[in-house]
């Protein structure tokens, strides 16, 4: 008699009168890769190939020649022990499957230990191009790729213990470092010989973004530093105001050596920056113009 596996739930923010509330799950479950329909195959194969022809020329080298390596297509929903078997050999990493979006300290837990936490479920048709949270696509397409570089593995590795630490020291280095990973992982922007790339999940998932990061002259595009990024708010329902460049992941993995402790603590006592504001300090790619910018709405 052959045990029959029950589809894990499908866990999603729920809408209220006050906006999308975020719902937590701390649930670690199989691919139940049998139960995907022909729907969510074609909304993995339409996002796919669309996504491929708009990053060409957009999203970084590393980028495109790592998720080739891995053997992604579009012909089907990737299965997360094919992956695996590529990605573990490479860097240590491997995928686990969750329901949806984790505390912050498990999700910390997960990335210091080298496990990457996909969501097992992909987005509806009618959510092609906007999902105020992530989904299999955005975890897969935009985050796994990049985990076959060494330098980025171990820089999301050392974020993962440096998150279990702040979790630890209080909320207001959560809210620092929580931006370092917003501004890096999935919004950030990197300079290669023939100009700035994408490698940002949430840009290189995101027709839309990924385009407008690069060619709109609304936003900004300035130079990599910590503790400016620390201090920096951000956007979650529209483009970003600003995209932060580095010039190479081995910046990213040297960025994360020093003690954060007493980093939190001198930023404590300093005011945050507007998501849109230059400073004088900044090494400016590009003044954003501020078109169609909300005045509200940083977080």
């Amino acid at each position: 008699m052959t045990s029959q596996t029950a589809t894990p739930n499908r866990i999603e923010h729920q809408l209220t009168d006050k906006g999308y509330v975020p719902v937590y799950t701390t649930a670690v479950v199989e691919q139940p890769w049998s139960s995907y329909s022909t729907t969510d195959h074609e909304v993995w194969a339409t996002l796919f190939e669309r996504q491929q022809q708009v990053l060409q020329g957009r999203a970084s080298d590393e980028f495109l020649r790592n998720q080739r390596a891995m053997g992604m297509t579009p012909d089907r929903i990737p299965k997360f022990d094919d992956l695996n078997r590529v990605l573990k050999p490479a860097t240590g990493w491997e995928l686990i499957g969750v329901e949806g979006l984790l505390p912050e300290l498990t999700f910390f837990d997960h990335l210091a230990n080298r496990r990457f936490p996909v969501t097992w479920w992909i987005r509806k048709p009618e959510q092609l191009d906007y999902l105020s949270e992530p989904d299999l696509f955005h975890d897969l397409f935009g985050h796994v790729p990049l985990l076959m570089n060494p330098v980025f593995a171990d820089y999301m590795a050392a974020y993962g213990r440096g998150g279990v630490k702040a979790h630890g020291i209080g909320p207001e280095a959560l809210v620092n470092l929580t931006r370092l990973y917003w501004y890096t992982v999935e919004f950030g922007l990197i300079k290669q010989d023939d100009g700035l790339r994408i490698y940002g999940s949430g840009i290189v998932s995101s027709k839309g973004e990924s385009i407008h990061c690069l060619e709109s002259a609304a936003p900004n595009r300035v130079g990599f530093d910590l503790e400016r990024i620390m201090r920096t708010r951000y956007r979650i329902d529209t483009y970003q105001k600003t995209y932060f460049v580095i010039d190479s992941y081995e910046q990213l993995m040297e960025a994360t050596q020093p003690d954060f402790t007493p980093i939190y603590a001198r930023l404590g006592s300093q005011a945050s920056f507007p998501a849109g504001e230059v400073q004088d300090t900044d090494t400016v790619f590009h003044r954003g113009t501020g078109e169609g910018w909300l005045d509200d709405g940083d977080v």
